[in-house]
């Protein structure tokens, strides 16, 4: 069957939700489409990490789709694009015409060549996997110590079972924090019980129906109920890159408009590789916060507003009772200046490279996102004297 729509959105997450809502709130008399390839409509992705494992409610996580007014095709995956048509082809056999055409298509995550029973965290239907496995005293190995791992492993934490965390680098989230930090961090999940394996890689698995015994790099063995990986993501350009659009770092190239090299077709969320005016230069980014802005900015463009995005996006995490936001490039090869209230427990880091602020990780510190922002698009220069101290922390 063909179809022929203004707006056709490819992916139902937060980007294409937010983006729909856009469109909507300036025509009211448009027709939009979206192709969610999940059996679920829209949702927040965030409580699958944080607030489902504390006191949050499922029936809170889901987006308002609703509200838009928009024909939700759930199960449906978009196969290819005919950008001389406008036309995209959909495995249910149907085909979309479209004016306009947002890619949201998010990403994918990055699985190892065994493990085919191994949880890789992403989505509403993994949460509802483990779900079904966590119970006090329930072994649950977590691979990867980097965003998701940390978390997951906290969540599960909390939730009584014997946690075991694995990963490679010498810390938790060792790639983004400064050293001492990591190690703080570190020692803080063992003192809450956490069985934390740094330097370790899974080399292989097997698994029966009581669980799954893991083969670790140091030689040894791991018997678990269920493993949970969190390895990141891989961005969904296939689509994008067979239609011939501009890629680069991963990801869709944009111009501030959210356009890509297709005037008709727009890119939001992790699959948008867009200018960042502050750091002068491209970035591609993976949070929530980039999700639902870049998808608002590109439904008002698409619907004809003059609306660029410009935004520096921010990402948060909770770690047990630690918690932090971060903006910019938070990086533990750059200059980190560190300025606690508390060593580890309160504070600010500032990343710095050639004099100029980067990044900066708010720990325990709330209410400075956009200073922080206002701080990375200053021209500098800065030093370890001139950084520390911009941004206050309550004593």
């Amino acid at each position: 069957m063909k179809h022929s729509v203004s707006h056709l959105i490819i992916g139902a997450g937060v980007a294409g939700e937010s983006a729909a809502q856009a469109i909507r709130s300036v025509d009211a008399d448009a027709s939009i489409a979206m192709l969610g390839d999940e059996a679920h409509p829209p949702y927040d992705r965030p409580p699958l990490s944080k607030a489902l494992w504390k006191d949050g409610r499922e029936d809170d996580i889901w987006r308002p789709i609703g509200k838009a007014h928009i024909d939700l095709q759930l199960g449906r995956r978009a196969l290819r694009i005919d950008r001389a048509a406008r036309l995209v082809q959909d495995n249910a056999g149907d085909s979309w015409e479209y004016e306009q055409l947002l890619l949201a298509t998010g990403g994918r995550p990055r699985q190892l060549s065994f493990g085919d029973d191994f949880i890789y965290y992403r989505r509403y239907a993994d949460y509802q996997h483990l779900r079904q496995r966590v119970r006090p005293g329930a072994r649950i190995a977590v691979i990867g110590g980097g965003f998701i791992g940390s978390e997951v492993a906290a969540a599960m934490a909390l939730n009584g079972c014997r946690t075991s965390l694995l990963f490679p680098g010498p810390a938790i989230c060792s790639r983004v924090f400064p050293a001492a930090l990591a190690a703080a961090v570190t020692a803080a999940y063992r003192e809450r019980d956490v069985d934390v394996r740094s330097g370790i890689t899974v080399t292989g698995a097997r698994s029966d129906a009581g669980g799954s015994e893991l083969l670790l790099s140091d030689g040894s063995r791991l018997r678990v109920d269920a493993v949970v990986a969190g390895l990141g993501i891989e961005p969904n350009v296939q689509l994008a890159q067979e239609a011939g659009l501009q890629l680069d770092l991963g990801g869709i190239v944009v111009d501030d408009q959210l356009r890509t090299n297709d005037a008709a077709i727009h890119a939001a969320g992790d699959v948008a590789t867009f200018p960042a005016p502050a750091l002068s230069r491209r970035l591609r980014v993976e949070h929530e916060d980039a999700a639902l802005q870049m998808g608002r900015h590109a439904g008002l463009c698409m619907a004809g507003q003059d609306a660029p995005y410009r935004q520096l996006p921010f990402f948060y995490a909770d770690l047990f009772d630690l918690g932090y936001e971060a903006v910019g490039i938070v990086d533990s090869r750059l200059q980190a200046i560190e300025q606690w209230v508390t060593p580890y427990r309160e504070g600010v880091v500032y990343y710095l490279d050639s004099g100029r602020v980067r990044g900066v990780l708010l720990w325990n510190t709330w209410g400075q996102v956009d200073a922080a922002r206002a701080l990375i698009a200053e021209p500098g220069p800065f030093d370890a004297g001139s950084v520390r101290g911009r941004l206050p922390v309550k004593a």
